[in-house]
């Protein structure tokens, strides 16, 4: 079930190559979208994290499990102050990212990666 807001485009971004931005307006509460994931599982997540390009685009799943989400999933940058959220579904195998926020046309569309991990740090934060 993949669904998202008309108007999403991807372009660069000041904080990591590429970002996510929509050409319309997101009211507040909308859902952005609804991505599909591809499982990567627990015996392969070890190759991911040897430094495989896939290793800055993961989401933490379920039992030792990661997923790459479909559609623009992946490319949502993180932030601090984000003005949208992601919600793995576990039971339906997808992500749904949703306006925390207003988030006006052009603006980067931003989550914070420590969702649901309070206090965790990230691959690019100083350890």
């Amino acid at each position: 079930m993949l669904q998202q807001h008309p108007g999403l485009y991807f372009a660069p971004s000041g904080k990591h190559r590429i970002g996510m931005y929509c050409v319309e307006d997101i009211q507040q509460d909308s859902i952005i979208e609804i991505c599909p994931i591809l499982l990567i599982t627990q015996d392969q997540v070890a190759l991911i994290k040897q430094g495989h390009i896939l290793y800055e685009y993961y989401f933490q799943w379920i039992d030792g499990q990661i997923a790459l989400a479909l559609g623009y999933g992946s490319l949502y940058n993180h932030s601090a102050e984000p003005n949208a959220s992601f919600d793995p579904d576990y039971a339906n195998e997808h992500i749904v990212f949703k306006a925390e926020t207003e988030i006006l046309s052009g603006t980067e569309i931003l989550v914070d990666y420590h969702a649901g991990i309070p206090g965790s740090k990230l691959w690019f934060e100083a350890k």
